[in-house]
Parts: C-alpha cells; sequence; structure tokens
C-alpha cells in the first residue's frame, strides 16, 4: 500500500456555492461546433493581461465555461455567470459564433474536435485514447462550502440518495454524432468511461480518501488530486462537496433550478447531521442502478428512494422534495430558484424539449441547434 497523501481542507462559510458552466460555441450559419475558445479568450482577456477569473478554458477547443465567485446565494451566482456570458457572447457575434447549452451538441463528430494546448489535457488524451477523444460533452458543476470536513463524506454519500432527481432534470443529451441513442442523458454514460469518473466510492473517513489517492498517484493514474473526476467528489482547495452530476445546460433558468435544487439538499443533509440524526444512505448497487435508470428514463424514470428499496417516479419525488425543501431554500435566499425547478417540471427537462424540436422538423438536427442558441440566449426554456 502506499503512502496516504495528505488533504488538508480549506477553510470555508458553511454553505456557500459556486457555480461552473460548460457552454458551446457554435457557428451561426451551420449551426456546427466552432474551434474558437482561444479567440474568445483573447478579446475577453482584462487589460492587465492576466487570465479572466470567470471565463476559462476547457478539454475541447469548442468549449468555454464560465463560472461564479464565491457567492452567498444562488441568485448571485447566476448573476456572475450571466455577467461572463455576455462578455463571451459579445466576444464571439463579431467571429458569427453563437453559445449553446447542453449536455451534448446534436450532430457534431467527435473526430473533428481540437483539444486546447495544455499539457494536463494532452496527458489525459495520451492515456485514454479513444474514449478520451470521445468526450464531446459539457456539464454544469455545483459546488458548496462546507465547514467541518468531517461532514464531507456523509454528505457525499447522502447526495447520492437523490442524483437520479438532479440527473433526471438536467438531463440535455439525447442526441450523439447526429443519432437519437435513445438516452435521456448520454453525457452521463459517456463520462464515465474515464479511469477516475463516475460514481464516487462510499468512504467513511478522510484518511481512506487521502490513501485513495496517495494510491492512485503512486501507482501513476492521477498527478493531482483533481484529476479525480468522480461525479460528486469534495474539493479540498476550495473547501467545497462539488457536484458534478447535471447535463450542461441550455439556459441560466434551468442552471440556478438545478443548482438550487442542488444547494438545498445539501444544506437539509448538513442540518440533520447537526442534530445528530443519521443521513440517507443507499447501497452503491441501487446508487448505480438510479445513475442508468435516469439516465435512460430521465423524467419518466422510476427512482430507488432508499436503502429498502422503496421506488417513486422522479417527477412526483422531486415534487415531494420541493416541498420539504421550501423552508431551507428560504434560509439559503434561493427561493425563487428552486420554484424554477416546477417550469422544469411543466416544460419537460431540456432532452425532451429537444426531441420535440426533431420531431416538428421530420428528424432534422440543425433545428435543435438553433432552438438550444435560442434558449442560452433567452435565459430560459422555450
Amino acid at each position: 500500500m502506499a503512502a496516504p497523501v495528505p488533504l488538508p481542507f480549506a477553510r470555508s462559510e458553511r454553505s456557500t456555492v459556486g457555480i461552473e458552466w460548460e457552454v458551446a460555441l457554435v457557428d451561426a450559419d451551420s449551426g456546427d461546433l466552432r474551434q474558437a475558445a482561444q479567440a474568445i479568450f483573447e478579446a475577453v482577456r482584462p487589460a492587465d493581461g492576466a487570465d479572466h477569473p470567470h471565463i476559462t478554458s476547457e478539454l475541447l477547443l469548442n468549449t468555454v465555461e464560465v463560472s461564479s465567485g464565491k457567492c452567498r446565494t444562488v441568485g448571485e451566482a447566476g448573476a456572475d455567470l450571466q455577467r461572463a456570458l455576455d462578455e463571451v457572447a459579445a466576444a464571439a457575434e463579431p467571429l458569427r459564433i453563437q453559445l449553446m447549452g447542453g449536455g451534448t451538441h446534436p450532430f457534431a463528430s467527435w473526430a473533428t474536435q481540437r483539444v486546447t494546448d495544455k499539457q494536463r489535457y494532452a496527458t489525459l488524451i495520451d492515456r485514454t485514447q479513444w474514449w478520451g477523444r470521445q468526450m464531446l460533452i459539457y456539464g454544469v458543476h455545483v459546488h458548496v462550502g462546507i465547514e467541518d470536513r468531517a461532514k464531507v463524506l456523509p454528505l457525499s454519500r447522502a447526495m447520492l440518495t437523490v442524483f437520479g432527481h438532479i440527473q433526471s432534470l438536467s438531463a440535455s443529451s439525447p442526441f450523439w454524432g447526429g443519432k437519437d441513442t435513445g438516452y435521456a442523458s448520454n453525457r452521463a454514460l459517456l463520462f464515465q468511461q474515464l479511469p477516475t469518473a463516475g460514481l464516487p466510492p462510499q468512504l467513511e473517513r478522510w484518511e481512506e480518501l487521502e490513501q485513495y489517492v496517495g494510491d492512485m498517484r503512486h501507482t501513476g493514474v492521477i498527478e493531482q488530486v483533481d484529476e479525480v473526476r468522480w461525479d460528486i467528489r469534495p474539493a479540498p482547495r476550495f473547501g467545497t462537496l462539488e457536484m458534478r452530476i447535471a447535463d450542461g445546460a441550455p439556459s441560466l433558468l434551468e442552471v440556478t433550478a438545478i443548482s438550487a435544487l442542488t444547494h438545498c439538499f445539501v444544506e437539509h443533509f448538513s442540518t440533520m447531521l447537526d442534530a445528530g440524526e443519521p443521513v440517507p444512505t443507499m447501497p452503491p448497487w441501487f446508487v448505480q442502478e438510479n445513475k442508468w435508470r435516469s439516465a435512460r428514463y430521465g423524467m419518466d424514470a422510476i427512482l430507488i428512494t432508499d436503502a429498502a428499496g422503496e421506488e417513486e417516479l422522479v417527477t412526483d419525488a422531486v415534487g415531494r422534495w420541493l416541498v420539504e425543501l421550501a423552508p431551507v431554500a428560504e434560509r439559503l435566499g434561493c427561493s425563487a430558484e428552486l420554484e424554477q425547478v416546477r417550469t422544469i417540471l411543466r416544460r419537460g427537462a431540456s432532452y425532451q424539449r429537444q426531441r420535440a424540436v426533431a420531431r416538428r422538423n421530420a428528424g432534422e438536427l440543425e433545428p435543435v441547434v438553433r432552438a438550444l442558441v435560442a434558449e442560452m440566449a433567452a435565459g430560459r426554456p422555450l
């Protein structure tokens, strides 16, 4: 067994929130992806020549990531995202580039995408080869501040019990390479092919995490802790628990709605820990099954809701949670954003709206891209 790697957990105020949103650059004429991230970064670079704090690169040159600062409320974080998005849109317009959100691009070919010129990405592609090059995917990541390291792993295990709810609501990747995959979130199943991606192990003690990182480094699987790409992962550098469950979102309304739900779940389970109550957990095989069901069926998924194996339609479960979490949202100042989850329940998740556009256009997928671009510009589902 290798020596464990000490992972000091940064001090963080409880239930602060930060959001990262990966956005695609598409050609205004063809709707296909444009490899133009570098031109965008040059255009938005601050006067002092430093990198932009809220607009950063990702694996592929067709992607920009907009991020919030460390915020008190989801509303504040959403305002940060909107400002960054506006800057990106202004830089993109003269280049005949539009912005699109979603878990995947409906028809772009993964084989023609170019990788950002950074050593960590070159290493990733060299190691993972065909699967690594398939990573034409986009996500939304939500960081929630945890004030006590002892809470991090129990909260991670508790969040696995509501994983399927978040994945179903955010599912926005039904198409891949011009074909309907039959899945609501094809991204979820693609991403887990990377060696350290997918569902996290249900660790009990922080020392187990330090041992895991030590073993992975010793055997050359990772060099840095942030190369552990679990769907829910501790982020020791920030003092947060990072939820990487959600598909990329087509609109700011959906980003903030999903983020508010995530924020409220973490705070709800944190309050249970404070009261000395056991937080819910489920066996790994139920968690795995829920991930598959929500990726496959989205809003029609019947999820396993507890360790006893009880089941419930995800939309019913979410409706019940919205009532239970209302006081939590009040406390966190995100009642309006949490209420927007009902907009997704009413209008359908993005994968449903995308399929509806394709049906209306005899299966053509360029109109789907146009619809996604329009939702991004409008900031809400259309």
